[in-house]
C-alpha cells in the first residue's frame, strides 16, 4: 500500500505521521485490496472548540472511498476517520462475490 500524509495549513508532525501510518497497516492487513491512501490533517478555526480535521481517501478496486472527521484534537479525528472507512469497506466486502 502507498501512503501520502499532508498537513495542509499547518507544520508537520513526524509522531503523527508515525501513528497515521501504524493505524493505516493495521488497516491493509485486514483489507488487502487497499491500493493508496492518501491522508490530509487541517487545522480550521471552530468555535466549537473541534477543528482538528482528518481526511482519508482510499483507493482500491472499484470506486474510491472517502471519510472525514472534525474533533478536538488529530488522534481523535484519525480514529473516527479509519472507523469510518472500515464500516464502508465491510459493506463493500459483503457486495463482491468471490469468482467460483
Amino acid at each position: 500500500m502507498e501512503l501520502g500524509i499532508q498537513f495542509v495549513n499547518m507544520d508537520t508532525s513526524e509522531s503523527f505521521e508515525a501513528y497515521a501510518t501504524k493505524k493505516l497497516n493495521r488497516l491493509y492487513k485486514k483489507y488487502e485490496s487497499i491500493i493508496r491512501a492518501e491522508v490530509y490533517i487541517k487545522k480550521e478555526n471552530d468555535p466549537k472548540g473541534l477543528g482538528c480535521i482528518c481526511d482519508i481517501e482510499l483507493s482500491l478496486s472499484g470506486p474510491r472511498i472517502f471519510a472525514s472527521s472534525n474533533e478536538k484534537n488529530y488522534e481523535l479525528a484519525l480514529k473516527n476517520t479509519i472507523s469510518d472507512l472500515e464500516d464502508q469497506l465491510e459493506k463493500r466486502k459483503g457486495k463482491l462475490k468471490p469468482y467460483h
